[in-house]
């Protein structure tokens, strides 16, 4: 699935990726390829994204790399919406 990660700032990241994870409000939840489409606010904690992804230096702080997974802190919560294999992190 093609994944954006867009800050009020900046677009962090565009690209490929296998999975995500966030805590959605109403609890934490996965999205794959083809998955149904889903908008959600989200919670302070932690997306992980699965897959290979390569950030522009200017934004590398804002990402931790846990083995296969790459973090991103929503420390405000943020938005997440997915809709024909394309999802959009919206952090705060």
């Amino acid at each position: 699935m093609y994944l954006e990660i867009v800050s009020p700032e900046a677009t962090l990241f565009q690209g490929e990726v296998n999975a995500v994870s966030v805590p959605g409000s109403q609890g934490s939840f996965q999205v794959l390829n083809n998955h149904a489409a889903i908008v959600s606010s989200l919670t302070v904690g932690e997306a992980k994204i699965e897959g290979n992804i390569d950030v522009a230096d200017a934004f590398k702080s804002l990402f931790t790399k846990k083995e296969n997974d790459t973090i991103v802190s929503l420390s405000n919560g943020g938005t997440f919406e997915m809709s024909n294999n394309k999802a959009i992190l919206f952090v705060d």
